[in-house]
């Protein structure tokens, strides 16, 4: 717990958090310091940004799902080698789980960390108003370390002037940056946010260009940190020869997972073996699960649906009873259909797009979006008979004309599930659903590598 770590908040959202937070893990590793990123909250997309800029795989923090000692277990053996850590939080500073803490919220787990705050504004239709947002956030909690701000959006050196004035004799902390408004940096979104790093592979060369041109205007020497040398021989330790192999599929459209997960799984010697679903022919062979995750499998349905190849394997491998875990995106793909929505550069009217039909059931999107925090009791399933699973629900889209007799294996105790209040299809050895579950909760891999050594034995 020893390196500097640094929370970069922002008053609320949409101020620019993710330009300005690679823009300074591009700064610091521009340095020549090796900068492990996190994000705070339920976010798959960001995280992608980080791992692309920083050369690292970034890592969510999240209260809620994780606890406060699994947000210390993840730092701890994230930033292995590590000089620097730089943290993106999410929404505004004080925002969390309800209006009377600040649980779950970014302030609350730069004070788990004991790290120092950058404050991100926007400064867009303000000026001399902008101190005195500053001011309020600088004495709302006194047991915060707000130790810089970044003015954004600025529109010219008289706009910056105005701010900059306001602060003086009010303001106590240094503002580090004042980044002029530039739509030619604007990162692309789509209907969930931003478009995961993934799929950009045309645009990693601007990506890069908007961190540099961000990083040249914020001036990280006031922050004055100081650098320890890395103890070289604090290594990560290395992952236990595998005793099972898990496919995951990982591609443009189903790339939503928390790294923890995955290194949870390695760690309990799980080989982890990448696949397509949109361009691979089957799942790797010999393997004793399948892990479907979140993702966009509407944007690309119509090439899913024409790679029956895929879809049969799945289906047979499901009929043998093999382990399936399905999150979100994963639940939709193993639904009947996917029809998708005009303004996704759809007709207004497109056919259903068949899927693997392994779930009695259709997949309609939707413009609703549905963003919750989620508690669930286990009935059975991969997971068994175990209580209160945490995890989050983000999508735009509806499962529909679900079969009478389909077993749903989640009870809501919080969140909306399938249809608020079960949710989690069980189908021969696979479990479907819409929650995003952490394995910080030890329970879960504990039990899917259980079910997955099972199967392998028949």
């Amino acid at each position: 717990m020893g390196i500097p770590r640094i929370v970069v908040a922002g008053v609320t959202s949409g101020v620019g958090k993710t330009t300005v937070t690679t823009a300074i893990m591009y700064a610091f590793k521009k340095k020549g310091l090796r900068v492990q990123p996190f994000k705070i909250g339920p976010d798959f997309i960001d995280p992608s940004y980080h791992t692309f800029v920083t050369g690292r795989q970034s890592r969510n923090l999240d209260a809620w799902m994780m606890g406060k000692n699994g947000i210390l277990n993840c730092f701890r053996d994230a930033t292995y080698g590590a000089d620097i850590s730089v943290i993106e939080g999410v929404m505004g500073l004080f925002d969390g789980f309800s209006g009377r803490t600040d649980f779950a919220s970014t302030a609350h787990v730069a004070k788990i960390l004991n790290a120092q705050v950058i404050l991100v504004i926007d400064t867009a239709k303000a000026a001399r108003s902008i101190a005195a947002i500053a001011f309020g956030f600088l004495h709302f909690d006194k047991n915060l370390r707000i130790c810089g701000i970044i003015l954004n959006n600025v529109a010219s050196d008289r706009h910056a002037k105005f701010v900059t004035d306001a602060f003086t004799d009010k303001i106590k902390v240094p503002i580090l940056g004042i980044i002029k408004r530039d739509n030619k940096i604007k990162m692309e979104e789509r209907h969930l946010g931003l478009i995961p790093a993934l799929e950009l592979k045309g645009m990693r060369r601007k990506i890069l260009q908007a961190a540099r041109h961000v990083s040249e205007q914020i001036d990280l020497d006031k922050l004055k940190i100081v650098y320890k040398p890395v103890d070289e021989t604090r290594q990560q330790p290395a992952f236990p020869n595998s005793k099972i192999k898990i496919a995951v599929a990982m591609d443009e459209s189903f790339n939503f997972y928390y790294a923890d997960n995955l290194y949870k799984l390695r760690k309990q010697r799980v080989e982890i073996v990448l696949f397509s679903p949109l361009s691979d022919s089957k799942p790797p062979e010999n393997v004793s699960g399948i892990i479907i995750g979140g993702g966009f499998p509407e944007v690309l349905a119509d090439k899913l649906e024409k790679n029956q190849s895929m879809i049969k394997s799945i289906s047979k491998l499901a009929g043998d009873e093999i382990p399936i875990y399905a999150e979100c995106g994963g639940l939709m793909y193993l639904t009947r259909s996917i029809t998708r929505y005009k303004g996704m550069g759809c007709r207004e009217k497109e056919k259903k797009r068949k899927m693997v039909g392994l779930i009695d059931a259709d997949t309609l999107m939707n413009t609703k979006l549905t963003l919750n925090y989620t508690q669930a009791d286990s009935h059975g399933s991969i997971f068994g008979n175990i209580s209160n699973v945490r995890g989050h629900e983000f999508h735009y889209s509806e499962i529909k004309n679900i079969a009478s007799d389909s077993k749903l294996v989640f009870v809501m105790k919080k969140g909306n599930g399938v249809d608020g209040k079960k949710d989690g299809f069980s189908v021969y050895g696979s479990l479907s659903s819409y929650m995003h579950l952490h394995f910080a909760d030890s329970r879960l891999p504990k039990r899917l590598i259980e079910h997955c050594i099972t199967y392998s034995h028949r």
